[in-house]
């Protein structure tokens, strides 16, 4: 055997066992996945209709504002999640699947009726002093996790060489996370509207998308990608069998969601109100970006093995060196120490578009399942047209 064909076996099996290139569809009639997913869509969707009827047209302005405001705090996070999209992508329509799970789904569907439901039996059972300290601590981490997880085992059920890896659920997750995240935005902004009986209606909403986007690097999107990472390893999907490590990932996403819903309580029985401040700004913020590097860290080597095997074949022609793929599967800072070993701005430049070159050689590949189509030619005749041309 050839170091040629060794190459292209490499590369096969990785497309293999990524999936990457496989197509997505949603619409699958016979597969109960698909129909368990309609319905959580349709019903969260009447849900919505039902709960925004009635105060519509006397608060209109203030759910105007807070849906505009945060759908164009929605763009900054759809640029962030697809650069770390950029392993073996996922397709943007499972990717869309996942966000309206999260909005309509799991937010009206699920977690508002259940979260109501146990508020409910909280306040009977200890008083609704005790409910407003604890009750959104011990109730939303396990409903709302539960409820945006069950949207990444109906997308695994329905794209099944898709959806692969623990990072694969950490970047689904991340999607469903973020569509409940925008929802539940929206929702508040709504609803002080409403408490503020429609006076300053633009001021309410405004108050809320402040707020809320000020915490929101360390809300749902964080809590659901961790929680959903771990159950891809619980569920046994990662390199190994790792579901020790899958269960503690996702009780620490739990405990996490439920820090910041008690964080006022928590804080204040800890050093009264510094010690809000101190969970608010310090402790809670660094404690779940790391758990949230620790996911990462922890997931993604898989998808960067899976990438430089799909590209080490390229070393064999010459296409591509060694030092290159390696780079174009690394890290940020993999790619950045790279562009710095270059000599002169010129060389830097041309390094970073051939990195991100190599990347769409790769993607082509993978939509072409390893053949050499012309879209794949192309995408290696644009390196070879980098390497000659002036930069």
């Amino acid at each position: 055997m050839t170091d040629t064909s060794a190459g292209q076996d490499s590369r096969t099996a990785a497309l293999q066992a990524s999936g990457w290139g496989a197509p997505f569809k949603l619409l699958q009639p016979r597969n109960l996945c698909f129909w368990v997913y309609a319905l959580g869509v349709a019903a969260g969707i009447w849900r919505m209709v039902q709960y925004y009827g009635g105060g519509a047209g006397a608060y209109g302005v203030g759910l105007g504002t807070g849906a505009l405001a945060f759908a164009i705090y929605t763009i900054p996070w759809l640029v962030l999640l697809a650069y770390h999209n950029r392993y073996t992508r996922q397709p943007a329509s499972l990717l869309a699947a996942a966000f309206v799970w999260g909005a309509a789904a799991a937010t009206f569907w699920i977690a508002l009726p259940a979260n109501g439901a146990f508020l409910s039996l909280y306040g009977k059972a200890f008083g609704q002093a005790w409910v407003n300290d604890w009750g959104a601590g011990l109730t939303a981490p396990i409903n709302e996790e539960i409820g945006k997880a069950l949207g990444l085992i109906l997308l695994l059920g329905l794209a099944r060489k898709l959806v692969r890896s623990p990072f694969d659920g950490l970047i689904i997750g991340a999607f469903i996370g973020l569509g409940f995240q925008i929802s539940e935005d929206v929702l508040y902004a709504f609803n002080n509207t409403a408490v503020n009986f429609g006076a300053d209606q633009v001021g309410s909403a405004w108050h809320i998308v402040l707020l809320r986007s000020a915490t929101g690097l360390f809300g749902h999107v964080l809590f659901s990608a961790v929680f959903c990472s771990g159950l891809m390893w619980l569920l046994g999907r990662g390199d190994r069998p790792r579901r020790l490590r899958g269960l503690l990932l996702m009780i620490a996403a739990m405990i996490a969601h439920g820090g910041w819903d008690s964080m006022g309580a928590l804080g204040y029985l800890l050093a009264g109100n510094y010690g809000v401040l101190l969970l608010m700004v310090v402790v809670m913020p660094v404690a779940d970006l790391l758990l949230l590097w620790l996911a990462f860290r922890l997931a993604v080597p898989q998808e960067q093995a899976w990438l430089r095997d799909i590209l080490a074949a390229e070393t064999e022609t010459g296409l591509l060196t060694e030092a290159e793929v390696t780079a174009a599967a690394g890290g940020w800072r993999t790619r950045r120490h790279y562009r710095k070993a270059q000599h002169g701005h010129d060389e830097k430049q041309r390094a970073k578009h051939i990195l991100t070159a190599a990347n769409d050689l790769a993607e082509q590949i993978a939509e072409a399942g390893g053949h050499d189509t012309d879209d794949v030619e192309h995408a290696r005749a644009e390196i070879t047209r980098l390497r000659t041309s002036p930069a």
